[in-house]
């Protein structure tokens, strides 16, 4: 199997149906989800071919914009309670190249996959070589938000974004869950938001859910935050008046894989964001999964293409499917 078969094979298709709004969608956690043309989800957090070059294009986006990490002071207990988390996740999921073990007052880390071997104190920052959801972080290819619970709400006081698809965890960092939630058309009319806010307020420490978010990217790019706008706006407008014939190889798919884990120690809901892409050629190469985006782009409202950020691509991408993907319209 090629690495482009691999990708297609395990990527998380986001439609059930012909046609997309917004809903909860959540399911639990570490189910496998099968698709026509393979698997995906037996994991919480996926480690796949990419590893190193996304780790490494974190690393660059950090070193460039420091602000993608952000831990508001209250929350630096809650940053190590989703280290340890996130480390005894990947020693479980992943037993022959990860382990976590408690040695008296330390514990010891080991990654194989990064030649990493390192022991630390718990709590105490001088015993790491970098904060610690910078140190985690850097060792995953899932984006981390952690969202604070007081006064009846919950609160995104941390985290590490580096990933985010035309938002700004800098600008939303210390904001309400529902203020984060403000600007997208429909969800509070039908209180969508609002279910969803109940639902992570409910969680039990250990509970785990997920669900699928999805736009379209150009180029493939997987950091298309609103800080680097003026890198990668103008790529919409090449894509929507260049030739059709490229639009297979430049527009792709984006599925957000969206882990929801109560956290058993500081009691934060963490948010886990893993970032799929999937060019429209390989897409159209699943004939149902062609089909099955084609509709989905025909059908989706005007107001919800506009907040996706996708009103100048899904046209260009309709016609390459209609053209060249064996769609029929």
């Amino acid at each position: 199997m090629t690495s482009t078969d691999s990708r297609i094979a395990r990527f998380p298709f986001p439609f059930p149906r012909d046609q997309y709004r917004y809903s909860t969608n959540v399911e639990p956690a570490g189910n496998t989800a099968t698709t026509v043309a393979g698997r995906w989800g037996t994991t919480h957090l996926e480690i796949d071919s990419r590893y190193h070059e996304e780790l490494a294009e974190r690393e660059r986006i950090l070193a460039d914009d420091p602000s993608r990490h952000q831990v508001l002071p209250h929350m630096v207990p809650t940053a190590w309670d989703a280290m340890l988390t996130l480390m005894r996740t990947l020693a479980a999921e992943y037993p022959d190249t990860m382990a976590l073990e408690r040695r008296g007052d330390s514990w010891f880390w080991r990654n194989d996959l990064l030649g990493i071997e390192h022991s630390f104190v718990f709590g105490d920052l001088a015993t790491l070589p970098a904060p610690p959801l910078v140190y985690i972080c850097g060792q995953i290819q899932e984006d981390v938000v952690l969202l604070d619970q007081r006064e009846g709400q919950l609160w995104g006081d941390a985290g590490l974004v580096t990933f985010a698809a035309d938002w700004s965890f800098g600008f939303d960092v210390g904001m309400s869950f529902l203020e984060i939630h403000g600007p997208v058309p429909r969800v509070h009319t039908e209180k969508i938001i609002t279910r969803a806010h109940n639902f992570l307020m409910r969680l039990e420490p250990g509970q785990s859910y997920r669900r699928t978010n999805w736009t379209l990217t150009v180029d493939g790019k997987l950091d298309t935050s609103t800080e680097t706008y003026p890198e990668w706006g103008k790529d919409r407008r090449t894509l929507a008046d260049g030739p059709l014939d490229e639009v297979g190889d430049r527009l792709f798919l984006r599925t957000e894989v969206q882990h929801l884990i109560r956290l058993a120690h500081s009691g934060a809901v963490m948010f886990l964001i893993r970032t799929y892409l999937l060019p429209l050629r390989d897409v159209a190469s699943v004939p149902e999964w062609g089909a099955r985006l084609y509709k989905v782009l025909e059908d989706l409202p005007v107001d919800m293409a506009e907040y996706k950020g996708i009103s100048r691509t899904r046209e260009p991408g309709m016609r390459w499917l209609a053209a060249h993907g064996n769609v029929e319209p």
